[in-house]
């Protein structure tokens, strides 16, 4: 049976594709939670026009991402933690730190979108990587150093 994605399902494909797949996990899965719908003459001529409003809406969420990725890019932070003599933290520094602190500087990015793999729990410089928007991303540096008593 085939069938038009209306959400993006990390097996199937994007929104908007139409795919085959079998009829029970259409009926049964698919088309009740409204993730896609049956692939028929208008339901393809309506997925289409909603394919090119949904490219122009990309193509201008593109734009911004890479806008903000520019004023991210000069950006660093800094955190003043409690140390060890061995230059290993009392703590750590987390997404949700790096999130907080862009939010105080004025950006609005969401607290999933800071990419780091696990938190920082040594004194110096470190990269993270910043998820912007589609196909976008940067990295700001980010300063930790000890706290001094």
């Amino acid at each position: 049976m085939q069938v038009i994605l209306r959400e993006e399902l990390p097996n199937l494909g994007t929104i908007g594709d139409v795919v085959k797949v079998k009829p029970g996990y259409a009926r049964n899965y698919l088309l009740p939670r409204g993730l896609a719908i049956e692939a028929s003459g208008r339901n393809l001529k309506e997925v289409g026009h909603q394919k090119r409003v949904a490219g122009d809406k990309r193509l201008r969420e593109q734009k911004t991402a890479a806008a903000v990725a520019d004023k991210l890019g000069a950006v660093m932070l800094g955190f003043t933690l409690r140390a060890g003599e061995e230059g290993k933290l009392f703590g750590s520094v987390t997404n949700q730190d790096i999130h907080r602190a862009l939010e105080e500087r004025g950006f609005t990015i969401e607290r999933r979108r800071v990419l780091l793999d696990e938190p920082i729990k040594t004194l110096g410089e470190h990269k993270v990587t910043i998820h912007v928007g589609p196909d976008t991303r940067t990295t700001i540096t980010v300063s930790v150093s000890p706290l001094e008593e």
